[in-house]
């Protein structure tokens, strides 16, 4: 397992890509027929608001000004509009071809149905139907946690960091088992607001778990090993619990369909736990090849993987306090 950093080397190409990729988030209330609310999420680049704007192939009429405001990492401007009919007609996000980020689009109507559906740079648009399929739900939230768990770099070291320490197969699959289970409680308690816990702490104290690890890999190193190289499992189960309400607050950015809850939840936990899977299928698959090298490795390699963690958990949880 000595050197599994390898893949995260391969992933992560600075501290501060934690994070950094977040999806544009589009919101459509109908409060009369024909006339709806607009909430416009983007991504900001430093002081810069990403140049993506939505389209209707309908005509669709301003009735009020549009309002901007600020918050961390996005900019949000509110509108409302008049149109003959959304159903039927088709939405794109222009400029969304040129980005690296993901369109998430939810239009909810006076009857009670919605439509919700991901945009992507090579599919910047899309038909809006007459009534909204399960199905689509499930495929636009399964996609969105595959693509949260792979693009979110602190919760993937925090796994190669357990991975490291679990070493011998059974203790990896109850390490494993332990951290899925954990994290999809607090997932599904704080999405459905029965849990509160502010953000931001949240963050900061998920890079004090990451630190925590590596100092445990390099306690191994040292002949000192403590609690989390006795017992993985209950690391990755304390720590889970943290890491899911890492999760909720990516899902609380672009939301739940109201008439899919259960489904969208369920589907989006399942999308983080397939997105963990790849990972750690890819880390174990390079851990193998590794060791079919023949070529001896220098001692002070081993000390790679929990340094590597270390210093970019610590560059995290400090840039996150900062932010408070």
């Amino acid at each position: 397992m000595k050197r599994l950093f390898l893949l995260a080397a391969f992933l992560w190409s600075g501290p501060g890509a934690a994070h950094e990729v977040r999806p544009a988030y589009l919101e459509l209330r109908e409060t009369a027929p024909g006339e709806f609310n607009v909430l416009w999420k983007t991504p900001m680049l430093d002081e810069a608001r990403l140049a993506l704007d939505p389209a209707f192939s309908a005509e669709v009429a301003h009735v009020s000004p549009k309002v901007a405001r600020r918050v961390p990492g996005a900019a949000i401007q509110t509108w409302a509009v008049r149109t003959s009919s959304l159903r039927g007609q088709s939405l794109r996000i222009d400029g969304l071809e040129g980005t690296m980020t993901d369109a998430l689009v939810r239009i909810e109507f006076a009857d009670g149905s919605a439509w919700t559906q991901r945009l992507t740079p090579r599919q910047p648009a899309a038909a809006i139907p007459a009534k909204e399929s399960p199905f689509a739900v499930a495929g636009t939230y399964l996609a969105l946690g595959i693509e949260h768990i792979l693009a979110g770099i602190d919760h993937l070291l925090f796994v190669l960091g357990l991975l490291i320490l679990a070493r011998e197969r059974w203790r990896l699959l109850g390490t494993v088992t332990a951290f899925t289970v954990a994290h999809s409680i607090t997932l599904a308690l704080a999405t459905l607001g029965v849990v509160n816990v502010p953000q931001r702490p949240v963050e900061a104290a998920i890079a004090l778990s990451i630190a925590f690890v590596a100092l445990e890999i390099l306690r191994i190193r040292e002949g000192k090993p403590g609690i989390a190289a006795r017992s993985p499992w209950l690391v990755a189960l304390a720590f889970g619990l943290l890491h899911g309400f890492g999760f909720a607050g990516a899902l609380s950015e672009v939301g739940l369909p109201p008439a899919h809850v259960p489904l969208a939840l369920l589907f989006f936990n399942l999308g983080v736990e397939a997105g963990q899977l790849l990972f750690i299928a890819a880390v174990l698959a390079l851990a193998w090849l590794g060791r079919r090298l023949t070529a001896r490795r220098p001692r002070w390699l081993e000390l790679v993987p929990p340094y590597f963690i270390g210093t970019a958990a610590m560059f995290w949880m400090f840039q996150r306090i900062a932010s408070f």
